[in-house]
């Protein structure tokens, strides 16, 4: 009985060799290097990703600290992204937008230079 406890404990073992030995092997071949080289590339790709998101998490909130300091020191309403008004949301004055360099509805030299 103790002799069939142990040849079954040497065939475990020596299965379990032999699959460890090929896997090893496997990886020892070039499609295993691409394989390991595909899994640690895609990781880090996974990992630039969530530092990305992290990032831009980071300064969406630092922007909106800035924008919520700037309103209480001055008084000025900055709405962050897209049209801003200078003394608050209902002074009747134009938006300022940045891309057409206008303020109050009036071209300034830049914008009409750049429109020539």
């Amino acid at each position: 009985m103790s002799r069939l406890l142990l040849f079954g404990a040497g065939v475990a073992a020596g299965v379990a060799l032999s699959r460890k030995l090929g896997r090893t092997a496997r990886r020892a071949t070039p499609v295993g290097m691409a394989d390991q080289l595909g899994d640690a590339v895609r990781e880090l790709a996974e990992s630039l990703g969530s530092f990305g998101a992290d990032v831009r998490a980071g300064m969406s909130e630092r922007e909106r600290e800035l924008h919520e300091s700037v309103t209480e020191r001055t008084g000025i309403v900055t709405g962050g992204r897209g049209q801003r008004s200078i003394d608050g949301p209902d002074n009747g004055s134009g938006p300022v937008t940045r891309m057409t360099g206008t303020i109050d509805g009036t071209e300034s030299r830049r914008a009409r230079r750049a429109g020539r």
